[in-house]
């Protein structure tokens, strides 16, 4: 009888190290919330090839929100792939902003263009009728 052996699930490095993506142009979007940062960089096509977040990075509870959890998020992010020069799209009104970027610029990224895509309403929701007392 054959013996069974147990496939061990791999971490997330593992994976990504068995994957053979190294992209030279691509875009980095970054969501930066109040809790977390997430960073996810895509090729030209827009198809995901790396992500990372500040609670991925070992960050517990309020200091997810951190911008130095951004900044080494961004860094993650980018460290898995030999990219050059990219777009960056940011989105949301989180602290980690301006680090995010400040991790894009240390990493050795050249940028293209940053794009501010923090959904705006137009006017709004329409408000709830007034309270009769």
């Amino acid at each position: 009888m054959p013996k069974i052996t147990r496939r061990v699930p791999l971490t997330r490095s593992q994976f990504v190290s068995r994957q053979k993506h190294k992209i030279r142009k691509g875009i980095i979007h970054i969501r930066a919330s109040f809790h977390n940062t997430i960073v996810t960089i895509t090729d030209i096509r827009g198809q995901v090839v790396s992500w990372s977040s500040a609670g991925f990075c070992g960050f517990k509870g309020p200091k997810r929100g951190s911008p130095f959890a951004a900044q080494t998020a961004t860094e993650n992010a980018i460290d898995m792939l030999g990219l050059k020069r990219a777009e960056v799209k940011i989105s949301g009104p989180g602290r980690g902003r301006d680090t995010a970027l400040r991790g894009i610029g240390t990493s050795g990224v050249h940028v293209n263009h940053i794009r501010d895509v923090t959904p705006i309403p137009h006017n709004g929701c329409r408000p709830p009728k007034k309270r009769c007392l």
